[in-house]
């Protein structure tokens, strides 16, 4: 009883925070109606891309539409609720330039928890719906069996798949602390891993590879898994059974966010106001 009342305690603040944040933007209905639907255009459009790829060719990389649209499902809903969780890190430039990340610094809270609760965006749940959406579509497609075993895959790839993106998220964020006025640099690897993990790898160039199939292991979050589950050849001489590995590629890249915002951190100054 005690450690849950230690527990309540500490959760407490970043609760209260979030229900604040919450309650402002469902308040204005007709704005937050407006906000939903047009973020389910935006992955509605990302989705035709897709289908527009596939409507000239049979298959691309040794997928066909079916599979691809599994890799999609898969990648896309990862991507998204980690967005939801964790996607607003990305205004941490904006708080360093301003100088307002040293209150951050005043208050008794780890500094992370506090930049992950600074703010929610609702809109990114249209995004987490159209992406479960496409997957449970693919999945029938397929005719993918429901067995223990292949549901155990699919709910590994999600959760490993979230932790990826919200470790890249993360490292990116760390990064800032030295480039302030760079972001379009890390988000052309936040938002170009996330369109690189939507696409079939075996397409992707040796740099691409090295990338986000192992430096920041995006192939992990949909494509990989795709490959097990539909039991599909893999490539880069990888074993058949490689989408299991996922959970290796949420370590490694948990643990790069841990260092990139380590010492980011410790480099930071304040704000010099």
């Amino acid at each position: 009883m005690a450690e849950r009342s230690r527990l309540a305690s500490a959760v407490r603040p970043y609760r209260v925070l979030l229900g604040a944040r919450v309650r402002a933007q469902s308040s204005y209905r007709s704005s937050f109606a407006l906000d939903l639907v047009s973020s389910v255009l935006v992955a509605l459009v990302e989705l035709a891309e897709v289908w527009v790829l596939y409507r000239a060719v049979d298959e691309i990389g040794g997928l066909d539409l079916a599979a691809v649209l599994v890799v999609f499902g898969l990648a896309d809903t990862a991507f998204s609720i980690a967005g939801l969780l964790v996607g607003h890190v990305d205004t941490l430039p904006r708080y360093l330039r301003a100088g307002t990340f040293d209150i951050f610094c005043l208050r008794p809270l780890p500094l992370l928890a506090q930049l992950m609760t600074s703010d929610i965006t609702l809109r990114r749940l249209s995004r987490v719906a159209v992406g479960l959406t496409v997957l449970i579509a693919a999945l029938f497609a397929n005719d993918v069996a429901f067995s223990p075993v292949n549901c155990l895959l699919i709910a590994l790839s999600l959760a490993t798949g979230t932790s990826i993106c919200a470790a890249v998220y993360i490292a990116a964020s760390g990064v800032q602390f030295f480039l302030i006025d760079a972001a379009e640099m890390t988000n052309s690897i936040v938002y170009g891993g996330r369109y690189a993990a939507t696409q079939p790898g075996s397409v992707w160039t040796r740099s691409v590879v090295a990338v986000f199939g192992f430096a920041v292991p995006m192939a992990f979050t949909g494509y990989l898994p795709t490959l097990t589950l539909l039991g599909l050849p893999t490539p880069w001489h990888l074993p058949s059974w490689v989408g299991w590995a996922a959970p290796l590629a949420a370590v490694w890249t948990r643990g790069l966010a841990w260092l990139s915002w380590r010492i980011g951190t410790r480099h930071y100054q304040g704000g010099g106001g």
